[in-house]
């Protein structure tokens, strides 16, 4: 069964216990997904933590981050109670494994 990086993600986030939702949307109109802030798929948040997660594979972690520190919004997003991930998934022996960033 075929699954989708955001998807991953959903599930480790959950399992790490975290409480999380996509904020992704697709734009019919422009025919695109258009993020949070130009950044952000999934927001999860612990106690009085919040996350911006942008979920990809491993090969394309590296225009991610670059995307994500173009973004004036991520400046602005980042604070004592707020963080950013950036999750890159790959296959290592048959088996999905995230790389996980922080991105500063």
């Amino acid at each position: 069964m075929k699954t989708s990086p955001t998807k991953r993600s959903l599930d480790k986030l959950r399992a790490d216990g975290w409480t999380v939702a996509v904020v992704e949307k697709w734009n019919p109109f422009a025919r695109i997904r258009q993020d949070l802030f130009g950044f952000i798929d999934l927001i999860a948040v612990r106690g009085n933590y919040t996350l911006g997660i942008q979920t990809t594979t491993a090969a394309n972690m590296s225009a991610r981050r670059t995307k994500i520190l173009a973004e004036p919004r991520s400046k602005v997003w980042l604070a004592p109670s707020r963080g950013i991930v950036l999750h890159g998934w790959h296959k290592v022996k048959g088996k999905w494994e995230c790389k996980e960033e922080v991105v500063e």
